[in-house]
């Protein structure tokens, strides 16, 4: 079984497929840029996977925005030319976990939990998407609140930061201390 088997049903990764021919999906991590190269300042960060890359937006802003001095690992289930997932200092998971298939989640969790060098930047996104899957879902296919998250969260890292933003939340996550 490949990674994406375990992370992803093929039906949905073709839908997928589909929504990244859409040059407005997969746009959420530029908002972020400024966020996570403060972040990787903090943590002294020479890598940084993007889980979830989609068209690699995050890495386009960040040089946009003068940070050119770091590795970047992009993985996205729907561009195969990425790779697999890579191990990094800083994990990116932007807008991305709303999007996982329920019983996918647990999986996509260990796999962010096993990537993790220092610490995951994960945003999510609570609510309702404005776009929609061929078959008429809503892009968001998880929609619940940070107290339905938190828990899953913390079965793989410890939060140290949790900030709420209209429309969701993010974390800075770290590997257990056990």
């Amino acid at each position: 079984m490949t990674e994406n088997e375990t992370t992803i049903s093929a039906e949905y990764l073709k839908q997928q497929k589909q929504l990244h021919q859409n040059p407005n999906y997969g746009v959420a991590s530029i908002e972020y840029a400024p966020l996570v190269i403060q972040l990787a300042d903090a943590i002294g960060a020479e890598s940084i996977s993007d889980y979830g890359a989609g068209k690699c937006n995050l890495q386009k802003k960040m040089k946009e925005l003068g940070r050119f001095n770091f590795q970047y690992y992009p993985y996205d289930p729907a561009f195969p030319e990425y790779g697999d997932p890579r191990e990094a200092d800083l994990v990116c998971c932007i807008d991305v976990l709303e999007h996982v298939e329920s019983p996918y989640l647990k999986a996509v969790l260990q796999d962010l939990r096993r990537i993790t060098v220092k610490v995951g930047l994960f945003t999510i996104h609570t609510g309702p998407a404005v776009k929609h899957l061929s078959d008429g879902r809503n892009a968001h296919l998880i929609q619940e609140p940070a107290s339905w998250w938190l828990p899953r969260l913390c079965e793989h890292f410890e939060i140290a930061k949790l900030e709420s933003h209209p429309g969701g939340f993010w974390v800075v996550a770290e590997h257990h201390s056990k």
